[in-house]
This record gives C-alpha cells, structure tokens and sequence, in this order.
C-alpha cells in the first residue's frame, strides 16, 4: 500500500490541474490596461485570514497577479485573523495610509472578502478622504445564522467557549507567525461581531451602505466613497476541494440561498453587481489551491470589476 501513495497523489494532482480554472480570466480582455485603475487596489481578508503562508499559499489565490497583468497597482493588507470588528478596522486603516503615503495617490480602492468589508466599511467611516470606492465580496453586513449558531452554544465564560477561543486564537496567532507577523487574536469578540445581533449593532454605527429593506440595494455613494457588493450562491462547487465538505455542512445552518457561509441578502450593501455566483464562501477568493468552477473564476471577476472601477474613473 505505501508504494501505491505516490501513485494516488499523482493522480489526485493531474485531476485537480484538469479541473482548475487555468488562464480563462486571461482571455477577458487582453489590454494591458484593462484593470488600470486610477487608484491603488486594496485587498482586505476575512476571518481567520492571511496574505501568504508558507511563502506559496496565498489567500487570495492568483487574483493580484490576475489584477497586475491588466495594469492594476495592487496591495495587499494583514490584520488580526480572530477580532472585533473596530481593532481589525483599526488595523486596517492604519496599513491603508501606509499605501496612500507610498503610492502617491491620495485614495485606494478596496475590495474586501467577507470580515474585511465590515472592517473596510471601519475605515471608509474614520477616513472616507482615504477610499474611493469599496467592494465588499461575501461579507455578512446583517450576519450570519452560522455565526448565531455558535454563539448560542457557548456558554458564556464556560469551558467550551474559553476553549474555543483559545484554539481559535492560537490558530490566529500561527497564521500571524507563518505569513510573517504578530497580531493580537480574540477568536470570541470575532464570532460575535458576525452575529445578526452584532452585525445590527455595527449597522446602527456605521449604517452607510446598509440596504433599509431585507434584500435590496444600499446607497450607492456616501461621503464620496463608491459602494459595491457580490457573493457566491452555492456550498458546494467542486468535489476535488477538500473546503467544500465544510461548507457543505455550515450551509445547513443558514436558512435561504447563502454561500455555505453568508446568505446572499446579507451579503447585499451599496450598489449590488451579482449575489448568485457559483461560489462558495472560499471559491469567492479562489480558495482552496483555485480549485473553483470555470464559470465563476474570482480572477475574472475582481478583473471585470477592476474595469468598472476604471470606466468610472475610480
């Protein structure tokens, strides 16, 4: 048996190279300055996130290289994996001014995937004279029943939450080590914050964006700053990523159509450009390996919506 390993991983690595996206976003648009934006591009991820691991293992598998190749200046951003939103926001604006003061240009924009665009929305409060326009990509603007779900089975102070929270912190605290950084963790503050009941409280303190009714559009523009949102529709996309068993099972905890994390209604602020990607929540940033369905490559996406951003001067 321990003879027939290399054979299966052989095997496993030819299928997932046969049904990976390959260079289909390349064939969008060709000009070089398809993505040019005439603001930086920001990139903000979610819980439990990261820039790179391992120096190879990205979060947001091949989309700054996807967004470069069009002409786009690209940046990407690390704050605390587990947190409340206000310190990752905190986190987040303070590494935003870097960028203004070393790019030259006097605002960015950013694109955020889940977390990172309440913690985007943060910044575009504080600094809205620092964001030109903000795209958040399956964030849980109203919350999410997955994150109620765990809330309402910890009992507070108990054994079971300090135990979760310190595994979960620990693991914030070695994705801060392996991608180059430390970075203060509190895995129970970051669960709450993505409660219906924590996602209200932030919406009451910053609410710029919010849709007023239960599925429809927010404002398009406030302070100046543009405002856009997309998500995923679908748990499970591809049996050859291992990610999906887990969405398979979050998704049975979240009522209505969702990306196995995040339902597509919460999902919606600002100006929505499509809620029905065949994404799950991972898929969204082409997680894991790009391992994700062809016609719902986020390279191509975040390509085609880098181009929006430039045909309106952003």
């Amino acid at each position: 048996m321990e003879g027939l390993k290399p054979f299966w991983v052989a095997v496993w690595l030819t299928l997932a190279a046969l049904c990976a996206p390959g260079a289909a976003w390349a064939q969008v648009e060709d000009a070089e300055d398809y993505t040019r934006t005439r603001y930086p591009i920001v990139l903000a991820h979610g819980m439990a996130g990261f820039d790179t691991v391992f120096g190879s293992v990205d979060y947001w598998y091949g989309v700054p290289e996807a967004l470069r190749d069009g002409g786009a200046e690209v940046y990407l951003t690390r704050v605390s994996a587990f947190h409340r939103t206000e310190s990752r926001g905190a986190q987040l604006l303070r590494q935003i001014e870097i960028i203004v003061a070393l790019s030259g240009k006097p605002r960015v924009n950013i694109i955020a995937h889940s977390h990172g665009g309440l913690d985007a929305r943060y910044v575009a409060a504080q600094r809205p004279d620092l964001v030109a326009s903000l795209t958040t990509v399956a964030t849980p603007h109203k919350g999410t029943a997955a994150a109620d779900f765990i809330r309402d089975n910890l009992r507070p102070g108990g054994l079971t939450e300090r135990a979760l929270g310190f595994l979960a912190d620990q693991l914030g605290a070695i994705l801060g080590l392996l991608s180059g950084s430390e970075i203060p963790q509190d895995a129970v503050a970051a669960t709450e914050a993505l409660t219906t009941a924590g996602a209200a409280a932030f919406n009451g303190r910053y609410p710029a964006g919010v849709p007023t009714t239960e599925c429809g559009e927010g404002e398009y523009s406030h302070n100046g700053v543009r405002m856009f949102s997309m998500s995923g529709a679908s748990a499970l996309t591809n049996a050859l990523d291992a990610s999906d068993a887990a969405f398979a099972i979050t998704t049975l905890l979240v009522p209505g159509d969702d990306d196995g994390l995040v339902p597509v209604c919460s999902a919606h602020f600002g100006e929505v450009i499509r809620d029905d990607f065949r994404q799950n929540h991972g898929d969204e940033v082409g997680q894991l390996l790009g391992l994700v369905g062809r016609s719902a490559d986020p390279r191509a996406i975040l390509r085609a919506h880098a181009q929006r951003l430039r045909a309106a001067g952003l």
